[in-house]
């Protein structure tokens, strides 16, 4: 296949003094990043696993484009993690060694594997990678990452993801979105995941644009890089929820936002409202995709259509998406007699993972015997075949009186009333109905929340009347994953 990142192949004065990584006030060029990244890969080459500490630095980029090229896989290690999920982590993935910045304070189960620290030094010569590393001869079929799920179902999973998968989603995102090397992505997410590291390190070093990292995300620091030339911004709820907060009393942010070509929103759904707000302030529509550590991108709306906030688009290049009932049985592409019918989402196609490491049981699970991942997510189709997701089947799915529920479209009427600040929606057992409709509210005001009975007649005016919440629980915040999600297991526990 061919190589992962074209562009460090290319030598001439023009392409090497062009900006490949910047975070802060630290940057490469396309030779410095070369460089280092060689320097590093020669001394990896057949090292197996290797994992990193990924913090929001250069030294990770530097890392992992290093072990990328010398055919390694990586292991993105969460800074974040908690002692015990650590510890299965590194027993599951048994690495090699672990790269880190110098200096950086690593924790106590990472005592034992040796490490080698990376040097980030711009003027260092070109090493060239390992003989027969780098280029097009690697495996196509052979492991890149292991990155690990989350964990909310159970220890969390190593997830296989081959060379093909990131280069089949990196190019077909680059088709969709018009995503070229004069583009300048910024973002301020974490490193250890798809979304920062795959689609906002590698896409911009795989198209030979640019990477412009604010190390810790903030509005001052999205309006400074999208005035200063940056032309992509990627981002979860959380952070387009604080630009839609910032965007009536900030003009520079305004004005920013209208300069960008692109605005990605990723990772869970961006609620309807946010997307209304900064439509409204920037006349800028943020571009919603769906996808997923097993599955990489499987879905975008296409830039330039028109706005449908909640939709998650269409079917990547390459990738083929189906709704199934329980049964596995295909739903029809035209609506229900009775309305929009809620399926699982199942996909096909070169984004996919090759399995779970270290779980052929998880692995067989979760594929169908023709080949179609189970995704767990439950969605609609509009008439035009556009997909929205309504949550996931193991916490988001609600059976009330007959009907399947999807919690997000709930959620996102909740948010359109002035007395939420934030929403989710749950089920719990009901003796009559089954399931009965929960709302979860942090009041916009505490002293004075609003009532289950004004909350139901408000939901009640924007979708079917057996949708509304019949109970009301009030919580000073919702809790969250660092990538935004919301952890509605730890809210009911």
């Amino acid at each position: 296949m061919s190589c992962l990142f074209p562009a460090l192949s290319v030598r001439s004065p023009e392409a090497a003094d062009r900006p490949a990584l910047r975070f802060g006030d630290r940057a490469l060029s396309y030779a410095g990043l070369r460089a280092a990244a060689d320097a590093l890969a020669a001394p990896l080459a057949g090292a197996g696993r290797v994992a990193v500490w990924a913090t929001p630095t250069l030294e990770t980029a530097v890392a992992v484009v290093a072990a990328v090229r010398a055919g390694v896989p990586v292991i993105p290690l969460n800074p974040r993690s908690g002692s015990a999920e650590l510890a299965h982590i590194l027993t599951d993935s048994a690495p090699s060694l672990v790269l880190a910045a110098p200096g950086e304070e690593l924790p106590e189960a990472l005592h034992a594997l040796p490490r080698t620290e990376v040097a980030v030094d711009a003027g260092a010569p070109d090493a060239g990678v390992p003989a027969g590393r780098g280029g097009g001869d690697l495996d196509e079929e052979a492991a890149a990452f292991v990155v690990y799920t989350s964990g909310t179902t159970g220890p969390p999973k190593g997830v296989l993801i081959p060379r093909r998968a990131v280069a089949h989603t990196l190019d077909a995102l680059a088709e969709v979105w018009g995503w070229t090397g004069d583009d300048v992505l910024v973002h301020g997410l974490p490193l250890f995941h798809v979304h920062g590291l795959i689609l906002g390190v590698l896409g911009p070093l795989r198209r030979g644009g640019s990477v412009r990292h604010l190390g810790r995300f903030s509005t001052e620091g999205v309006a400074r890089e999208l005035a200063g030339g940056a032309t992509m911004l990627f981002g979860v709820p959380t952070m387009y929820h604080r630009i839609a907060e910032a965007l009536p009393g900030d003009p520079e942010l305004t004005a920013a936002l209208r300069r960008a070509r692109l605005l990605v929103s990723g990772s869970a759904a961006l609620p309807v409202h946010d997307h209304e707000r900064i439509t409204a302030a920037t006349g800028r529509t943020v571009v919603e995709r769906y996808g997923m550590t097993e599955t990489l991108m499987n879905t975008s709306v296409r830039p330039g259509a028109e706005p449908r906030p909640g939709s998650v688009g269409f079917p990547l290049p390459g990738v083929e998406l189906r709704l199934v009932d329980e049964a596995d049985a295909p739903l029809p592409d035209e609506d229900a007699p009775s309305g929009r019918e809620v399926g699982e989402i199942q996909v096909r196609g070169a984004n996919l993972f090759t399995g779970y490491l270290n779980r052929p049981d998880a692995t067989g699970a979760a594929f169908t015997a023709d080949g179609w991942f189970r995704t767990g997510d439950m969605a609609v189709r509009d008439a035009d075949g556009a997909v929205r997701i309504v949550g996931r089947k193991a916490t988001d799915l609600i059976k009330s009186g007959g009907f399947k529920i999807g919690a997000g479209e709930i959620e996102n009427a909740l948010l359109d009333h002035p007395g939420v600040r934030e929403a989710a929606v749950t089920g719990e057992p009901d003796p009559d109905l089954g399931e009965r409709v929960v709302a979860w509210i942090v009041p916009a005001d505490p002293r004075q929340p609003p009532t289950v009975e004004e909350l139901a007649d408000h939901v009640g005016t924007r979708l079917a009347p057996h949708k509304r919440p019949r109970v009301l629980r009030l919580r000073e915040e919702l809790p969250r994953n660092d990538m935004g999600k919301l952890l509605k297991r730890a809210l009911r526990d």
